[in-house]
C-alpha cells in the first residue's frame, strides 16, 4: 500500500503547539516524499505558506477529517537522517523545545532559504578540462596546432603533463583565450565537466607530522581508553589531567585509533579561540581529514564544511557547540575537551547542553563519550567517583616540569602599605624579572572595559542603564560609559548630574589594566584581549598569533586567555581579582572561580622554563583560592560534594527552571507566582521534588523586561519534566499572560 500521510514538524508551531501534524501527500509526491526533507504547508486557520520537516510517511492517519496536502518539496533528498530525527524528538523532551527549533540548531545556516525561497548557500563548482582523446592524439594534434593556433595548441600541452585542470587555471598558466578551450571541445580534443568544490576555512596544513611520543602516563591513559572506544558499547570516561599534561596528544592517538577502524570522530572545544591551535595541531596529523565548525566561519564555509562531513570526505570535527551535531557516519568517539565550561550550554533556544546531547548520540551510536579537563565539572567526577564513567588520570606534566609556584597576595594589606593601583608590588617585581629575562607574562581580570562604574563621592549617584537593572561600565577607549547586556552607551559628565559633586571611577577591567600597566613599563608593548579588541582584530587568532610570533611581553585578557593555550616563553600569570567570581549568586560560584584561576595559572610554565603565578585577592584565606593556588583538585572537589549533599544541588538532584519575563513586572512576578501554586499543588504528594521562588534573575531587568523565575530541585521523580513542560504550555495559552514569555530550562547559568 502507497504510503500517502506525512507526519511533519511545522516551523510555524509554537511550543505548546508542537506536534506532529498529519498531511496528505499528494500522488505526484508519493514516490520523492521521505523522512527528513523539508515541504511547504499550510498551516493554521488561514493557511498559511508554512515550512515543515517530513519525520516519517504513512498509510493512514487517525484523523477523522479531511486533511490538509503538502503543497511542495524543498529538498531533492533527505537533509536529515533517521538518527538526527530521532534526536530532534529527544531534544524536544530534554530541552523543553519544538522539534523545528532543534532541526534548525542541527542544520547549517547555509541549508535554510531567505524571505525570497532562495537556499542562503549555494553549492559551488569548478569547471573542469581534461584530454578527451588519447595522450599520443592530443601530442600529434598540438604539434599541428603550433603554427596556426598556439593557444590550443598550449591548451593541448598542460593537458598532457597534467590529467585534469581546472580551466580557469589552465588558461591563466597558458595565456590562452576561452575561445581556443571551447573550440578544442568542439573538436571533440578536450572535455569540460563540473566538479564540486568546497569553500574551506584557512587551514595550515603542510607536511604530515608523525604521531606524538607519548610518556609512560600518557599511554596507560591511551591504552585504557582505547579499549573501552573498541569495546563496541556505549559508555563514558573521564580524563582528568593536570594542567600541561599533555591530553591533546591522548586525543591524537585515540583519533588515529578510530580512523584505522573506518570510524569518525567530533572533538569539542568551549571556544572559538581555542580552535585555531587546535586544528593547527590536529590537522598536521591528519591533514584534509579534519574539518571545523564554529560561528565564525562564513555561511558557505561553515555549508561545505557540514557536506565533507555528511559524505565522509572529513571524518574529524573540531568545533564548538554546535558541532556536536556534526552529520559524521559510523561515530567512534565523541571528545569535550575543557567539559567544565558553562559555554557548553546554550542560553538560546533551544537551550541544550552540548555534553547532554553527546551522551544521547553515543548510547545510540554504541561508541564512547570522553571528558576531558584539569578542572573537571564536580558533576562528572561524582559519576566518575560512583563508578558510572571510568576514570583516567594525568598526574604529572608531559615535560616532568613542575607546577608553577603561586604566590597569594593579599590586597588589602596593599592598600594599607598605600597602593591604591590594581598591581600589587609582588606583581610589578615579577613583571620587570620577566622583561629583564625577555619572557612573557599573562594577567587574567574577567572584566572588560576601565572601570566597573562612576559613582559621586558626595551624593552616591551611580550611572545605571535605563534598560537594565546594572550600573554602566567605563570604556576609555572611546570615553563611553555601556551597558555589557543591552549595548546602551552613553558619555559621562564632568560633574555629577544630581548635585555637582566629583565622579569617581570605581573598579577595575581589561583597560584599566592595560593602563595602568603603560606605565608602569613605558614602552613596553602590551597585548590586551577582550571582547573589545577581537572583534576589531578579525580573529582570536590574529592577536594570539601576534603574541606568539613577536614576542609581546604581556598580555591582558578576559576567561579567553585562562584555557587551551601553549605558550612555551609565559612564564608569569598574574591573577588580578580572584574575588570577583567567587561570591555570585550560584551554588556553581566557587567550582567556576576554582576552574578559573586553575586553569589560568596552568598557562604559565609549560615550556623548558619554570613557571610561577601571582593571585591577588582580598580574601586570602579563602579555602578555593588556597585550593586553586596548590591545584588541588582533589581537595577542591571533596569539599565541594559536601557542600552540594547539604544544599541538595546537582548532582544529588536535578535542577530545572521556569522563567517568565515581560515588559510589566507586577504581571511578571504574578504570573511567576501562580506557576508556584500550580507546581506546589501537582507535587504536594511527592517529598523528592523540592520548589524555590519566585526570585528575580541576578539581573533581573535586561533591555526593558524583567525576569522572575522559579527553581524546581528533583531528587528523582522522572515524570518531573514532563510535569513542567505540561505547567508551561497551560500558562502559556493562559490569555491573561498573553504579554509575558515564559520558558523551562535545565540547570541554568544564570
Amino acid at each position: 500500500m502507497s504510503r500517502t500521510v506525512a507526519k511533519i514538524a511545522v516551523s510555524a508551531a509554537t511550543y505548546w503547539l508542537d506536534k506532529p501534524y498529519d498531511y496528505l501527500i499528494p500522488p505526484e509526491m508519493a514516490e520523492k516524499a521521505l523522512p527528513g526533507m523539508r515541504v511547504h504547508v499550510p498551516f493554521s486557520k488561514g493557511n498559511r505558506r508554512t515550512e515543515g520537516v517530513i519525520l516519517a510517511v504513512a498509510d493512514h492517519t487517525s484523523y477523522e477529517q479531511p486533511l490538509k496536502a503538502v503543497l511542495s518539496l524543498l529538498d531533492d533528498e533527505p537533509v536529515l537522517t533517521e538518527e538526527q530525527i530521532r534526536l530532534a524528538l529527544f531534544m524536544r523532551e530534554r530541552f523543553f523545545c519544538t522539534v523545528y527549533d532543534a532541526i534548525r540548531a542541527m542544520l547549517p545556516a547555509g541549508l535554510w532559504f531567505d524571505e525570497e525561497g532562495r537556499r542562503r548557500a549555494k553549492d559551488k563548482s569548478l569547471e573542469m578540462a581534461r584530454l578527451a582523446i588519447e595522450p599520443e592524439e592530443a601530442e600529434i594534434l598540438r604539434d599541428a596546432k603550433r603554427m596556426r593556433s598556439p593557444g590550443q595548441a598550449a591548451i593541448l600541452e598542460q593537458l598532457c603533463a597534467f590529467a585534469c585542470i581546472p580551466s580557469h587555471d589552465l588558461l591563466l598558466h597558458t595565456g590562452a583565450r576561452r575561445q581556443a578551450l571551447k573550440a578544442l571541445e568542439k573538436a571533440g580534443a578536450v572535455e569540460l565537466y563540473e566538479k564540486e568544490a568546497f569553500r574551506r576555512p584557512q587551514i595550515h596544513i603542510g607536511q604530515t607530522e608523525p604521531l606524538p611520543v607519548l610518556s609512560l602516563e600518557q599511554d596507560r591513559a591511551f591504552t585504557g581508553i582505547d579499549a573501552l572506544a573498541r569495546s563496541g558499547g556505549a559508555g563514558a570516561a573521564l580524563l582528568f589531567g593536570v594542567t600541561g599534561s599533555g591530553k591533546t596528544s591522548v586525543y591524537i592517538h585515540l583519533i588515529d585509533s578510530q580512523l584505522r577502524r573506518g570510524r569518525s570522530v567530533i572533538l569539542l572545544v568551549p571556544e572559538i579561540a581555542l580552535t585555531p591551535q587546535m586544528i593547527q595541531t590536529f590537522s598536521s596529523h591528519f591533514g584534509n581529514d579534519v574539518a571545523v565548525l564554529h560561528s565564525s566561519l562564513s555561511v558557505g564555509e561553515r555549508y561545505d564544511e557540514w557536506k565533507r562531513v555528511k559524505t565522509g570526505k572529513a571524518r574529524v570535527v573540531i568545533g564548538t557547540r554546535s558541532a556536536v551535531f556534526a552529520p559524521t557516519p559510523d561515530l567512534g568517539l565523541i571528545i569535550i575537551d575543557e567539559e567544565q565550561e558553562e559555554t557548553y550550554k546554550s542560553e538560546n533556544i533551544p537551550r541544550y547542553n552540548a555534553r547532554d546531547v553527546a551522551k544521547y548520540r553515543c548510547a545510540k551510536a554504541n561508541c564512547l563519550l570522553l571528558l576531558g579537563s584539569a578542572t573537571p565539572d564536580v558533576v562528572s567526577m561524582y559519576a566518575a567517583d560512583t563508578g558510572r564513567y571510568a576514570y583516567f588520570t594525568l598526574e604529572n606534566r608531559y615535560n616532568e616540569k613542575d607546577l608553577p609556584a603561586v604566590e597569594i597576595v593579599d590586597m588589602k594589606q596593599e592598600l594599607r602599605d598605600g597602593n591604591g593601583s590594581s598591581i600589587s608590588g609582588v606583581l610589578r617585581e615579577e613583571l620587570r624579572k620577566n622583561l629583564d629575562r625577555g619572557e612573557q607574562s599573562i594577567l587574567f581580570i574577567n572584566r572588560r572595559g576601565a572601570n566597573r562604574l562612576i559613582s559621586c563621592g558626595e551624593c552616591g549617584f551611580v550611572y545605571k542603564c535605563p534598560r537594565c537593572s546594572v550600573s554602566l561600565t567605563y570604556h576609555s577607549s572611546n570615553r563611553r560609559l555601556l551597558c555589557h547586556y543591552c549595548g546602551y552607551s552613553q558619555r559621562p559628565d564632568e560633574v555629577c548630574p544630581d548635585c555637582g559633586g566629583a565622579l569617581k571611577y570605581i573598579g577595575v577591567g581589561t583597560q584599566m589594566v592595560e593602563s595602568e600597566l603603560k606605565e608602569l613599563f613605558p614602552g613596553t608593548e602590551i597585548l590586551r584581549m577582550d571582547a573589545d579588541t577581537v572583534a576589531p582584530a578579525g580573529s582570536h587568532e590574529k592577536l594570539l598569533d601576534r603574541f606568539r610570533s613577536e614576542n609581546i611581553p604581556i598580555m591582558v585578557g578576559t576567561q579567553m586567555v585562562t584555557k587551551g593555550l601553549n605558550f612555551e616563553n609565559v612564564t608569569l600569570v598574574g591573577v588580578i581579582s580572584a574575588d570577583q567570581s567567587l561570591y555570585a549568586g550560584s551554588y556553581r560560584a566557587g567550582e567556576r572561580s576554582f576552574s578559573l584561576i586553575t586553569q589560568v595559572v596552568g598557562r604559565s610554565g609549560r615550556g623548558q622554563k619554570p613557571g610561577r603565578a601571582v593571585i591577588q585577592t582580598f580574601t586570602p584565606e579563602n579555602e578555593v583560592i588556597l585550593q586553586a593556588a596548590k591545584q588541588d583538585y582533589p581537595g577542591f572537589y571533596h569539599s565541594e560534594i559536601e557542600l552540594r549533599k547539604l544544599q541538595h544541588t546537582p548532582p544529588f538532584s536535578e535542577l530545572l527552571s521556569i522563567t517568565v519575563s515581560g515588559v510589566n513586572e507586577e504581571h511578571v512576578y504574578r504570573a511567576c507566582r501562580l506557576i508556584r501554586q500550580r507546581l506546589d499543588a501537582l507535587t504536594a504528594a511527592d517529598g523528592s521534588t523540592g520548589i524555590l521562588g519566585p526570585a528575580p534573575l541576578a539581573v533581573v531587568k535586561v533591555n526593558n523586561r524583567y525576569r522572575y523565575r522559579v527553581m524546581v530541585y528533583s531528587g528523582g521523580n522522572k515524570g518531573v519534566r514532563a510535569l513542567i513542560a505540561g505547567v508551561v504550555m497551560e500558562f502559556c495559552r493562559d490569555k491573561r499572560f498573553s504579554d509575558v514569555a515564559i520558558y523551562a530550562d535545565n540547570d541554568p547559568n544564570d
